[in-house]
Parts: structure tokens; C-alpha cells; sequence
């Protein structure tokens, strides 16, 4: 067996990434304090062809030194922006017509292996690394997605969780857009 080159992969050049069809999947970053996990929630985004990442509250933005560790040249091929308040953003978007939906324990919520792809864009709420999503937030979404654990600690870092329910939305959303798989 022999590892594969970039050549051979055949990726698009950053440029090129920003003019490709994108999964119609956002990443809402709820004050998540940590570069390091905001850089790799770009590098995620990139791997899997989501549409965008809004960065929110106290949450690192590009060039931040620990972004650009992690990230690794995602921050030139993934649409960002920066908000204020996440709240004014949920209500936004909600109002353009995508779902928001929360990645958090919470009453209600879905695990992820029975999560369905609404038939809209969907953007998906990430908390804060200590507080998760904030309450407020939280009353605003229209679901929740969770992952479900049975070890004694209750929760992944966001890194790792951004990436296993990246996987799982772009398994669901690739069926329906084909050329992107």
C-alpha cells in the first residue's frame, strides 16, 4: 500500500475552494474561547465542503496565532465572519430560512446517529468549551443533536465533536448533492 500525494488527490487550490459548491451547512461558534478549537473547526469545515463559519462573542478570529497553528491554511478556503451577538445571528439566519440547530446535551435532543437533514440550510450551533451553548441560544434553536457517550465524563472537546457531526451532516447532505462527494 502506498499513501497518496496531493497530486494525487486532486484538490483544488484555495482559490479554486472558494468558488466550489459548499454543503448548505454553517458553523455557528457560540464564544468558543480556544484558537486552537477555532482553527480546527476551519480545518473541518474545509475537509468536508461546509458553507460557512460565523465566529460569535469572545470567539478567536483569523489571523489569530493559534487559528493559523491549527488550521493550516482553512481560514483562506472556508467563507468566515465575525458577529457580536449569536442571538442576533440565530434570529437572522432563521429568518433567511435555515435551521439552527444546537450541538448540546439538552431535553429534547436527538442523538446524532437518528439525525435527519432538514430540507433547508442548516447552521449548527457549537458552545463555549466550559458553559457550552449559552441559554440564550438555546431558546432560540429549533432542535438539538448530541452525541451519545457512556463514558463518566459528559462531554468531547469541541474539536472532536465539531468533527464527528461535521462527518455525520456531510454524509447526510452529500446524498442530496452529489457532485460533491
Amino acid at each position: 500500500m502506498k499513501k497518496l500525494s496531493p497530486e494525487e488527490m486532486n484538490r483544488p487550490s484555495a482559490a479554486e475552494a472558494l468558488t466550489q459548491q459548499r454543503l448548505p451547512v454553517a458553523l455557528i461558534l457560540d464564544n468558543v474561547r480556544s484558537g486552537l478549537n477555532v482553527g480546527s473547526a476551519f480545518r473541518t469545515a474545509d475537509a468536508f465542503g461546509l458553507a460557512h463559519i460565523y465566529l460569535c462573542g469572545i470567539s478567536a478570529q483569523p489571523p489569530h496565532r493559534e487559528i493559523l497553528k491549527t488550521a493550516l491554511g482553512a481560514t483562506e478556503t472556508v467563507p468566515w465572519s465575525y458577529e457580536a451577538s449569536t442571538e442576533a445571528l440565530v434570529r437572522r439566519l432563521q429568518a433567511e430560512g435555515t435551521a439552527v440547530w444546537a450541538v448540546e446535551q439538552a431535553e429534547g435532543s436527538a442523538p446524532l446517529h437518528q439525525m435527519e437533514a432538514p430540507a433547508q440550510p442548516l447552521a449548527l450551533v457549537f458552545g463555549n468549551e466550559v458553559s457550552g451553548v449559552s441559554d440564550e441560544v438555546m431558546a432560540l434553536v429549533q432542535g438539538a443533536v448530541e452525541i451519545p457517550q457512556v463514558g463518566a465524563k459528559h462531554s468531547l472537546n469541541i474539536s472532536v465533536c465539531l468533527g464527528i457531526v461535521a462527518w455525520k451532516v456531510f454524509e447526510l447532505f452529500r446524498l442530496r448533492h452529489a457532485s460533491l462527494s
